[in-house]
């Protein structure tokens, strides 16, 4: 199979390869596309040695799959051209999440939405994560709100914002990502702000979250949160429910969900870490407890690689069950 990985060179490009490798996704050619400043850049896969080439060329070969992460621009430019050709696109950038009839879509929630789509959006870090732990208690209890506040590393920024972390807490001076210092500092600042005071990101949370649950009557409110850690996102989820819920029957439920590991034993220090996610494809569950305060209402702390299950895994995920839904058909 002929696979396209448009920015490739990239942190969440980089690791779109690495994943291929891992989860042995059966790639006869791969074709590794950047920016024109990156062109016959040299990239090993698999024991060969692949050369970067241009959008143009890469759209001739007419690959089978194209991962893009490559930013909304380039692919609200390039994706449908290569759609054109008879490529399925699964892109990694918010361009197409929002657009009416192209598919969200996380594996584990709702792979029934790809359809025959030519063109499928790989949803928001942070959105992924959460949704993977909310969606099998939304089919046993019914979520009606959500309050999340998360807590997401530099890496979900870009390699310059990692770059900036370490340059200060080396005392380098450097570029600046972020509007004030990130080492020993959080900031309530993920993306752009928008007229009504919430930022893209966390608007992103709402929106998304809603499409991929097909749930539009379920009440969110988000905010997100930078911090200093490198790669992971952390969330602390409030969760009210339609019906009333058991712990030991929602940790059962938990366990037994696909894409979930729960580590949940506050008494020996058994809880989620992004340190302890890193490089792991699930979405680790831990401190599982009714909010007193509250009826039929949870507290979840949800953990995820951001590079991995919220870009990376998931997109070469969604690949595979292309190849599963339409050898089936």
């Amino acid at each position: 199979m002929n696979v396209a990985v448009i920015g490739a060179t990239g942190l969440v490009g980089r690791e779109m390869l690495i994943v291929l490798d891992e989860m042995n996704f059966p790639v006869t050619n791969l074709i590794v596309v950047a920016s024109e400043r990156s062109i016959g850049t040299k990239i090993q896969f698999r024991g060969r040695e692949c050369t970067v080439i241009g959008m143009d060329d890469a759209i001739a070969l007419r690959p089978d799959i194209a991962l893009f992460s490559a930013g909304g621009t380039t692919s609200k430019e390039h994706a449908p051209r290569f759609a054109a050709v008879g490529t399925v696109v699964i892109d990694n950038s918010s361009a197409w999440r929002m657009e009416p009839g192209i598919p969200l879509v996380v594996p584990e929630v709702n792979a029934h939405a790809i359809g025959d789509a030519k063109l499928i959006a790989n949803p928001n870090c942070s959105t992924i994560q959460m949704v993977v732990a909310l969606q099998p208690l939304h089919k046993a209890y019914g979520i009606k709100r959500i309050v999340v506040s998360t807590y997401q590393s530099v890496s979900g920024t870009g390699k310059n914002a990692v770059e900036q972390l370490f340059n200060e807490r080396a005392g380098i001076e450097g570029a600046k990502v972020y509007a004030h210092s990130i080492d020993l500092n959080c900031l309530p600042h993920c993306d752009v702000f928008l007229p009504n005071d919430y930022t893209r990101e966390e608007m992103k949370m709402v929106n998304e979250t809603r499409k991929i649950m097909e749930a539009p009557q379920i009440g969110i409110t988000a905010t997100t949160v930078r911090v200093p850690v490198v790669g992971g996102h952390s969330e602390a989820v409030n969760v009210e429910f339609e019906r009333e819920f058991d712990i030991a029957e929602v940790r059962n439920i938990l366990e037994r969900a696909p894409g979930i590991i729960v580590q949940d034993n506050p008494q020996s220090n058994l809880y989620p870490t992004p340190l302890n996610a890193q490089g792991k494809n699930e979405v680790f569950v831990g401190r599982i407890r009714r909010d007193e305060s509250q009826d039929r209402t949870l507290n979840l702390w949800i953990v995820a690689d951001n590079l991995r299950k919220g870009a990376a895994t998931n997109a070469v995920q969604i690949a595979f069950e292309v190849l599963r839904q339409r050898t089936l058909a």
